[in-house]
């Protein structure tokens, strides 16, 4: 690598100051989360090229050579343009329909499974430019299949990694060497592990842009990373291909395409012209350095781990495998999803007929069991699960779901939330949103038919009694308002007749505090007669809007003959009109 950098270097002044140039403005273009990690200049440890851990070990391409070509100068210069792109500029620059397409279905698929990652299309085709100059050129068939196989070098040994076939050649046609393959060029022991059918046609094809594109995503996310962070952004990077030269290469296409590019038609995209140089090979015989032990930067506190020979830096010595394994993509936590968890609603006291249901996948977006979930109850209705307990965790199944326990709904109404909470480092959280509703009644009805009567300041002999309902059951605990009204449906309330006495004796027409018991009872308190005779309303109304209406009569009590009199006596006489 170093020496094709002298070469171009060599080729004068001008190209150099045009190069320098472009690295100049596509680097003062970057967004903060496009912006190279503080790397201390050039030194590749500091941007993670040598200082990797067993979590980023290996690379994708197997360091197979890429094009080093840089954008154009002159940038689009419209930022944040990744739904609305310029229709015009030249080809170099262009992105293929169909390669185009299939980055941006990779984006949303991964920011379904994985949300937490945050890939933009932007870097997966900036990886596709410097990869395979889009496939080189778009020249994919309808599905998104390359027209013809995109192999890289046989990795032997002779200036790149020394890999053995793994594949049978089932990929790159080769059953000595792997070779990267397809157009985000994945070697095959990679492929067989991140590969994935984006297409829907039953494949798992490296040929296939929709495939490689979506396989590139979920790899780039591998790690619990965030790739809008810068730091992350470099890590899976370099994870692609180990090089300082290449990250700076996709991060200044990056940059270029995050401030806007244009759709050109399939097929018809320029081919880049610069592929990389391999460093070469150590002289047979020449025996390899011993790798000098390095502690590993990911590991604080951790014991030092042998600095392995990277793929591509022209060693033939054997890789030393890390002390401890490294979990496969299947068995990585990738995401968590809601697995069908309908409204959470329930009546105070009642238990919830829906209960919550998440989905944990892996990396490559199957489902993933002994997933560790919390579950956790926030808000203040009262609302638990079932056994008292406001927090549960559980391990998803075989089938990467898991259901909380049995949610029983408190005495006050309102709303509250539910939170699932998976994985370590940067954990996968889901938010459900649930309400307690007061307890309803549909029915409310006197549970006697007696006249309700009072003369005049006096108060109601007998006691107004009525029961709720709810679904033919009695409905305990149901909010009840009595208000004294001039007509049946309530709508005027009436500030004469009956009335009820507040805590310090003074007469009220409505009352707000009432409650059925545990049967459904409810008896009101007593009721007082003012010096208005008539009929008057009484209506009560539950939660649930259920209503009854009820008489009451105030009317001055009847004469009543002194005691022996007879009816004849009591009866009133004629009066005689005297004769004239």
């Amino acid at each position: 690598m170093a020496a094709h950098i002298r070469r171009r270097l060599r080729k004068g002044a001008t190209t150099t100051a045009v190069a320098a140039a472009a690295v100049a403005a596509l680097a003062a273009s970057q967004a903060p989360a496009a912006t190279l990690a503080d790397a201390g200049g050039g030194d590749p440890k500091a941007a993670g090229e040598d200082t990797a851990s067993a979590e980023d070990d290996g690379a994708a391409t197997g360091n197979s050579p890429y094009y080093t070509d840089l954008p154009p100068l002159v940038t689009p210069d419209k930022p944040g343009s990744s739904s609305n792109l310029p229709v015009t500029g030249s080809a170099e620059a262009g992105i293929p329909a169909s390669i185009l397409a299939a980055y941006k279905q990779a984006e949303q698929t991964v920011a379904t499974t994985d949300p937490a990652c945050r890939l933009p299309w932007q870097l997966l085709a900036a990886i596709g430019k410097v990869e395979s100059g889009q496939a080189r050129g778009g020249r994919v068939d309808a599905n998104g299949t390359t027209t013809s196989p995109i192999l890289g070098p046989a990795l032997n040994g002779q200036g790149f990694a020394l890999i053995k076939d793994t594949d049978g050649g089932a990929y790159d046609s080769d059953a000595v060497h792997d070779r990267a393959v397809g157009p985000m060029q994945f070697i095959p022991s990679t492929w067989a592990s991140w590969g994935q059918d984006a297409n829907g046609d039953g494949r798992k094809d490296p040929n296939n842009i929709y495939d490689a594109a979506l396989a590139a995503g979920r790899y780039l996310c591998a790690n619990d990373r965030d790739l809008a962070i810068a730091a992350d952004l470099d890590k899976a990077v370099l994870s692609y291909n180990r090089s300082t030269e290449y990250l700076r290469t996709v991060r200044s296409w990056f940059s270029y395409y995050q401030r806007g590019t244009h759709e050109i038609p399939d097929g018809t995209g320029r081919l880049p012209t610069a592929p990389s140089t391999p460093t070469p090979s150590p002289n047979p015989g020449t025996p390899s350095p011993t790798p000098t032990p390095k502690p590993s930067p990911d590991k604080p506190g951790g014991k030092p781990t042998p600095g392995p020979s990277k793929p591509g830096d022209g060693s033939t010595s054997p890789k030393p495998k890390p002390p401890t394994s490294k979990p496969t993509p299947a068995e990585t936590f990738g995401s968590l999803e809601n697995a069908g968890t309908g409204p959470l609603r329930a009546t105070a006291g009642q238990a919830f007929d829906e209960r919550v249901t998440v989905l944990a996948r892996n990396a490559l977006g199957a489902p993933l069991g002994k997933v560790s979930v919390t579950f956790t109850v926030t808000g203040d209705t009262g609302t638990l699960f079932a056994g008292g307990r406001k927090t549960v965790t559980l391990r998803t199944g075989a089938d990467g779901t898991v259901t909380a326990p049995e949610l029983r709904a408190g005495e006050k109404a309102g709303e509250f939330t539910v939170t699932a909470v998976a994985g370590t480092g940067r954990p996968r959280t889901l938010t459900y949103a649930a309400t307690v509703t007061a307890r309803q009644a549909d029915a409310i009805a006197r549970t006697d038919e007696k006249a309700l009567v009072a003369a005049p300041g006096e108060k109601f002999a007998d006691a107004v009694t009525v029961k709720a309902t709810y679904k033919d059951a009695a409905a305990a605990g149901v909010a009840v308002t009595a208000t004294m009204v001039k007509d049946p449906l309530g709508l005027f309330d009436n500030d004469k007749g009956p009335y009820f006495k507040d805590a310090a004796g003074k007469p009220v027409r409505t009352l707000t505090t009432l409650t059925t018991d545990a049967d459904g009872m409810l008896r009101l308190p007593e009721i007082f007669a003012d010096g208005t005779e008539g009929i008057f309303k009484l209506r009560l109304t539950t939660e649930g809007g259920a209503s009854v209406v009820i008489e009451l009569t105030i009317q001055a009590p009847e004469e009543t003959a002194p005691e022996g009199t007879t009816p004849e006596e009591a009866a009133p006489k004629e009066t005689e009109t005297p004769e004239a």
